[in-house]
């Protein structure tokens, strides 16, 4: 197009009202931009698929030694667009502090399954915890999830998840675990998500979960796994 217009400046009449009309100079301005949003959609698309895919593991056997760090980061990747900041609130900060991990032998889609239940969990606590709060104050006192991870033994590994939001009483603590429990407006939640996921470590996996949390302190939900499981090999 650009040779055309260096060899033809002047089209005839008819010609340039057609290019008038199609608005070619922005067009042409444009179209690099268009190209580059659409190469990052795609570059999204492909990484949001490949999570989902390492999330589910639908296609692997149901005992097999993985790297769970890529286990959370795709569950991650899955609730981005609850990470991210809105119009009322700054995006929700996660720290991570992996330490080194051997790969360790599990159900990878249903441990999967329980990291979207804290993760998603831990957001909630923090939506809630800002009722009442103005940008600023959010801003100057972010919404944080910390995510640890360490080797505690031969054969255990300690995967925590902690926010800041405003805690949990100490009578609450104790029932989050039963089923149908759950402290979510009708219609906002189960009460499913925490029993399945403490029967998925303890009985899948012969581990353990619980939470420690303090009203004003906020939540800490920590697993315990073995690196090779009994129950998974029996």
């Amino acid at each position: 197009m650009q040779a055309y217009q260096q060899h033809y400046p002047n089209p005839p009449q008819a010609l340039h009202a057609e290019l008038d009309k199609l608005e070619l100079d922005f067009l042409q301005e444009d179209l690099t931009k268009i190209l580059e949003s659409m190469t990052i959609g795609t570059e999204r698309i492909c990484t949001i698929v490949l999570s989902l895919r390492n999330f589910s593991r639908l296609d692997e056997a149901e005992l097999k030694a993985v790297d769970i760090h890529q286990g959370i980061d795709s569950t991650l990747v899955i609730l981005q667009h609850r990470l991210q900041a809105t119009a009322a609130r700054p995006e929700i900060q996660v720290i991570k502090e992996y330490n080194q991990l051997p790969l360790i032998e599990c159900d990878a889609g249903s441990l999967n399954q329980v990291f979207m239940n804290l993760l998603s969990n831990a957001i909630d606590a923090l939506l809630e915890s800002n009722q009442g709060r103005s940008f600023q104050d959010i801003f100057a006192n972010p919404n944080t999830i910390w995510i640890q991870t360490r080797r505690i033994d031969t054969n255990q590994v300690m995967i925590m998840i902690s926010d800041n939001g405003t805690g949990i009483p100490e009578e609450i603590c104790s029932k989050l675990f039963d089923p149908f429990f759950t402290t979510k407006p009708v219609g906002k939640g189960t009460g499913l998500g925490l029993f399945m996921s403490y029967q998925i470590v303890t009985e899948k996996h012969g581990g353990n979960l619980w939470c420690d949390s303090k009203l004003g302190q906020g939540t800490k939900f920590v697993i315990e796994i073995p690196i090779k499981s009994s129950i998974l090999s029996a």
